[in-house]
């Protein structure tokens, strides 16, 4: 076994620790500090014009009613009453700024921490949901905390005001004020959680729907509508349920503090109309303290404020677990100026669930040549094809690439080193050319690669060509695929990746991209099913159970019954029994593929071979399923 360069072990990246619990909320926080700083004094401006308008006016009743001049406080409480109504709109028009702004970099922080992260990492973390809907209510933090922070002042003012005028109406007030504020602690302790088991169940469902929607077809097919159904809602249940709580919660705080205030300004006016018989009150003291218990009741306000910033903390929660993914760790490396792609990977260890998928795998792609990867479905070949481009790292064992471990190579040297195919690929950008260019690329090379991957047959009959919008552009299952190969072939790599690339393509033009990759400079790895692919690599390794079963050219390997039935070839060696062949619109079929066998594999095949074919008698060479090697 080679052994794997010195600084390789320190190229090892240690997983950083996760950050603390409401860190992003902090930041959110800090990052609108500014606005919210803002709404703060706007708040507070508008909580002073609010405590200073009830004096106003008591003061110009009472000099209305003496007859006396009272332009001066009339006039104040046109003021102050315009300033509650300038400080409101200020307010609502920062917020609603500052509120986009913070969901667009929530989204952003998210959708780079999401990417960033190996893709073992990102299973089952409901993207759309937390992007969408989370990330909206997390948006909200650096208002929501100023304007909870801002919500006690005018309620605490009005208190103020109470003693100030009367401290017997203020006492009245002030006997409800510890029933007030358990239904507060109460709204912040069940509300939370309610609200966070809500968003958990929207997220599951959401996830199942995505699912669903990508498999559309194949439920349409199978007449599994009702059952998907069924599947998709499951999670109602739980929403309805975490829904009911939440609304329970908030309605009994509503109830009990709408229910409790109306009493306490009732006592404060009782308190008041007893101490205006009694001479210690003027008119214009009782309309203050009228306005001071309004204000002193706005305290239940403080239940509305307080819920908008439970909902913005449960969302930044959401948001914080895809955020907060350990990102690929990279080094800082680049390759070997000549080196010929040759990719080895020494005891190569993945475990899933504490369950082992790939064990002990060590192999060698020589530089400049086509491997074959096969095996049955389950045995870990997509793992091992994301191992061999670093899309996920192993959790023993080491990946070489002209004798660099690839953990040691910065991103850039690795991504531009590495290319990769997809049996589903997924197209970004406005129009075919930006899908496949991936960024700049000239009009000749775009045209290269498009025809070398065989799809300038059907880009050049769109209405704008290459340039045609992808909406406008329905694209079957092969049709796709080929644009993810010319994607593939738009720049020099050492080693290109096709997982399963080709399986949705008709026979014809399967052949077509085969030739073009022959042609492909570095190394060139493809999982397959096909049988022709195989026997035209230059290699060809076996997978089964995580496990190497067997590495050589396909007419040696051919020979193993266990072999032929990974294509479905039966036991006497039948290349055409029971094998599947694929069509461009992605429907599978069976066919009889002898003839493809004849034409391709059977002249590369020794005298033996053939007279085993056309005779059906079985050989049985001895293979080494611990090394992997045949005999």
């Amino acid at each position: 076994m080679t052994a794997a360069p010195a600084d390789a072990t320190r190229a090892r990246a240690t997983p950083a620790p996760p950050p603390a619990e409401g860190r992003l909320l902090r930041e959110a926080v800090r990052r609108g500090r500014g606005p919210a700083a803002l709404v703060l004094a706007a708040t507070a401006l508008g909580a002073a014009a609010a405590v200073t308008l009830p004096l106003a006016l008591g003061r110009a009743v009472d000099l209305l009613i003496a007859r006396a001049d009272a332009g001066f406080w009339v006039l104040l409480c046109t003021a102050l009453i315009a300033t509650e109504v300038a400080t409101d709109a200020l307010v609502a028009r920062t917020g609603g700024r500052t509120g986009a702004a913070t969901t667009a970099w929530l989204r952003r922080r998210a959708l780079a921490g999401f990417l960033a992260a190996p893709p073992a990492a990102t299973t089952g973390t409901g993207l759309p949901t937390r992007l969408t809907a989370n990330a909206l209510d997390a948006g909200t933090a650096p208002v929501a905390a100023a304007t909870a922070a801002a919500a006690g002042l005018a309620p605490l003012g009005g208190l103020a005001g109470l003693f100030l005028v009367d401290p017997w109406a203020g006492a009245a007030f002030v006997c409800g004020v510890p029933l007030l504020l358990l239904i507060l602690r109460a709204l912040l302790r069940d509300g939370r959680a309610a609200l966070t088991t809500y968003q958990e169940e929207q997220g599951r469902m959401a996830r199942l729907l995505t699912g669903a929607l990508s498999g559309a077809a194949t439920i349409a097919a199978a007449g599994t509508v009702r059952a998907e159904e069924r599947r998709v809602l499951a999670p109602l249940a739980g929403m309805r349920a975490a829904g009911e709580r939440t609304w329970r919660v908030q309605g009994r705080a509503a109830g009990l503090s709408g229910a409790l205030m109306p009493l306490l300004v009732a006592a404060v006016l009782a308190v008041g109309g007893v101490r205006l018989v009694a001479g210690h009150l003027t008119p214009g003291d009782l309309l203050a303290l009228s306005r001071y218990a309004v204000l002193a009741a706005g305290a239940g306000a403080l239940a509305g404020a307080l819920n908008g910033w439970v909902r913005a903390k449960a969302g930044t929660a959401r948001v914080e677990t895809v955020t907060a993914l350990p990102p690929t760790p990279h080094g800082t490396r680049d390759l070997p100026p000549h080196g010929d792609g040759t990719l080895a990977l020494h005891g190569v260890h993945v475990t899933r669930d504490g369950v082992p998928l790939l064990d002990s795998v060590t192999l060698t792609l020589p530089g400049g040549t086509t491997t074959a990867l096969v095996g049955p479905s389950g045995s870990g070949k997509s793992l091992l094809a994301a191992v061999a481009g670093r899309l996920t790292d192993p959790d023993q064992g080491t990946v070489l690439l002209d004798g660099t471990d690839l953990r040691t190579l910065s991103a850039d040297t690795l991504r531009h080193a590495v290319a990769y195919a997809f049996e589903r690929p997924a197209l970004f950008g406005a129009t075919i050319a930006d899908a496949v260019a991936c960024g700049s690329l000239p009009e000749p090379e775009l045209r290269r690669a498009l025809r070398r991957a065989a799809a300038d047959t059907f880009t050049d009959r769109l209405p704008h060509g290459p340039r045609t919008p992808l909406p406008e552009a329905p694209l079957s299952g092969g049709e796709l695929q080929r644009l993810g190969l010319a994607r593939a072939f738009t720049r020099p790599t050492r080693l290109l990746i096709l997982d399963d690339a080709t399986s949705s393509l008709d026979t014809v033009t399967a052949h077509l991209v085969a030739r073009a990759l022959t042609d492909t400079p570095g190394t060139r790895l493809t999982i397959t099913h096909r049988l022709t692919t195989a026997a035209q690599s230059d290699q060809v390794v076996w997978l089964d159970g995580g496990r190497i079963r067997g590495t050589g050219p396909h007419s040696v390997l051919w020979r193993d019954p266990a072999y032929r039935a990974v294509f479905g070839a039966g036991a006497g060696g039948d290349a055409g029994a029971g094998a599947d062949t694929v069509t461009d619109t992605g429907a599978r079929r069976r066919s009889d593929v002898r003839t493809d066998v004849t034409s391709d594999v059977r002249t590369e095949l020794p005298t033996d071979m053939r007279t085993d074919l056309h005779t059906g008698i079985r050989t049985d060479p001895r293979v080494d399923t611990g090394t992997g090697a045949v005999e």
